[in-house]
This record gives structure tokens, sequence and C-alpha cells, in this order.
């Protein structure tokens, strides 16, 4: 999906709001990806809502892949098969993306984090689970390990958005407020459309709201992805989510949070705001660096571990990179029974 109205501003505090695996190797359809044009299994939590949930592999502890924003299980796709070699792991949908349901208003990190556990109940994934969260899903795993917190094993976050951007530039702050609420306004238009069934064959005014076919995808998958994005429930969700970031980001990390001495790795990759004009980028990685080293210092077994090659997207641009950072939050955390 393109919003001719995102500029780099926006989307720098949103991140991954249009992530989607694009970054395949060959300019044919890949072949793996076919798999994410129709459902894995669908749980039911709450009352009669599903979600989406694939998962694969055999062992323990189980590993549980939370995407970005906007993003849905199919962000996975490179690092799934690999953690499945060694272990059980499953990628989900949130509520509103891919092929769940949507979920009760407004969508937040708190309404995300209890999908979670409400998914890992009704699914019978075995607890504690390490949790590899991307982006805004940092977010949702941090907040789930601080509600759930016998229920979390470790925590790998890719990239944790920088936060309090305006400590180090009020001017970035003042420009993004007005670039999101463009931004917001224009989504909201492409949920009206939805509403009004306008998107199968969208007039000019609503042509930016969804990308068309991507060659490196089936016709199978493309179809799929334009099923699900036409409608109202995933524009809804995009809209409570991008109204609720505005506080998320706008703060710096609680100095109450805390994950005791749980396993804790931070993957920082080298090249994040490749796409952010150049003068914003010192303010963008001054806070990037601020809000990492306050999320590491939440646990007492933390560390940070800088990605080479890697655009912000570290589970595309650098799969093995997650594969070995839970290989290592998996011996982290058999350090930590050896020392009980």
């Amino acid at each position: 999906m393109t919003i001719h109205v995102l500029k780099p501003l926006a989307l720098a505090l949103l991140m991954s709001f249009v992530a989607v695996p694009c970054t395949v190797e060959t300019p044919h359809a890949d072949s793996r990806l076919d798999v994410y044009a129709k459902p894995g299994q669908w749980v039911t939590i709450g009352k009669d809502r599903r979600l989406n949930l694939r998962c694969s592999g055999k062992g323990s502890p189980a590993v549980v892949l939370e995407s970005g924003n906007n993003a849905d299980s199919m962000t996975w796709f490179k690092v799934q098969p690999e953690i499945a070699k060694f272990t059980r792991v499953c990628a989900y949908d949130r509520a509103g993306t891919g092929f769940s349901d949507g979920g009760p208003l407004p969508r937040n990190i708190d309404t995300h984090a209890d999908d979670l556990a409400a998914l890992i109940n009704a699914a019978h994934i075995a607890a504690p689970v390490i949790l590899v969260g991307h982006s805004y899903g940092t977010n949702i795993a941090r907040r789930f390990a601080d509600k759930h917190a016998n229920e979390a094993a470790a925590l790998i976050l890719l990239d944790p958005p920088p936060q309090n951007v305006g400590e180090f530039s009020p001017e970035f702050e003042k420009a993004d407020a007005e670039e999101h609420a463009g931004m917001l306004e224009a989504v909201r238009r492409c949920e009206q459309g939805a509403q009004d069934g306008k998107l199968d064959a969208p007039p000019p005014e609503l042509k930016a709201c969804l990308r068309g076919p991507n060659p490196q995808f089936s016709p199978a998958l493309n179809s799929a992805i334009h099923a699900n994005k036409v409608r109202p429930a995933f524009w809804q969700t995009i809209i409570s989510i991008t109204e609720t970031n505005v506080d998320l980001y706008k703060q710096p990390v609680s100095k109450s949070e805390s994950h005791g001495s749980m396993p804790l790795v931070i993957l920082q990759p080298d090249a994040p705001f490749e796409d952010v004009p150049a003068e914003l980028r010192t303010p963008m990685e001054q806070a990037r660096q601020k809000t990492q080293q306050a999320i590491a210092a939440t646990s007492t077994r933390s560390k940070i571990i800088r990605v080479a090659h890697s655009s912000h997207d570290v589970q595309l641009d650098r799969p093995d990179a997650v594969v070995e950072a839970v290989h290592d939050a998996i011996a982290m955390r058999a350090e930590k029974a050896k020392q009980r």
C-alpha cells in the first residue's frame, strides 16, 4: 500500500506501516510464499474472534514471532523455517491483519498483548515462550512480558523504534505531527472506501490506498493480500494503531519497566534510516540509541548486538542474525537455570 502523503517523518515513527516481504532475490514469483495465500490455523479467542496462526517444528522452548505494524505472519517467511529446524515456532496475524478477524477498538499494545496471551492459551502453545518482536512488535512483546512474566522465557527485539525523538529535535516532533495528521486523514478515506465497497475497483481518489500486484508474488498470493486489505477491519485497525502510536512513541521508555533477569537480546541494524532525509537521521539515531539502551537496562541479562548489512527489516535482510539470536537466548536461559 502506498499513501502519497506518507513522508519520511511519519514513516520513521510508524516504521513497518507498509511492510511486506518484497526483498526476495529473484524477479520471479517465490514459491516459498505461496503458503501465505491461505490461512494456516484459525484459533478462536474471546467471543467468536479468530486469529490466524502458523506453527512449525518441534521442541522447547517454543518461539513466538510478533510482526511489525501492519505486517503479518508473512514477514517471517525467511526466519520461521530456519527456527523450525531446532524448535517449535509460531507466527500469527494480529487482529485486523492478514487472515485474522478484527478486534475491539482501540487497538494498542495492551489489547494486542492480551490477544497474544489468549492465543497462546487457546492454541496450547507451551509456555514460557521466547518472544521475537520486530519494530512495533517489540513494544507488544515487552508489554506481554510485563503482564505475563511467567509466560515469557526471553525477549528478542529487532530494532525497537526510537521513542521521544523530540528530545533531540523539537522541529522533528512538530513536523512529524503535521504529517501524521495528513496520513491519518488519508487512511480514514481508505477506510470509508472499504466500507463503501469501492477498493476492489477504486476511483482515482482511492487508488493510492492499495499497491498493485507484486511481480514477486504468485497470482494467488496477490489475490489473497488484496482481499485481506479491502476489508474495513484492516483499515479500522490501522487507524486505531496510528492514533494510539502518537502517545506511545512520543514518550521515553518508562523508568518503571523491568524484566528482572529475563534474557533480553536487541538486534541493532547498521542502516535503519535509509529512506529518511539526511538532516533527520542524526536526531533519530540519537533517540534510537537512547531508546534501545533504556530497554536493555530493563533486564540484568541483556545485550545489544549490532547487525551489519541490514535495514530496519532485520528479519528480511539478515534472517541468520535472528536465528542466531534465538540460539543465544536459549543458551542464556539454560545458563540462568544452572545458576538457580
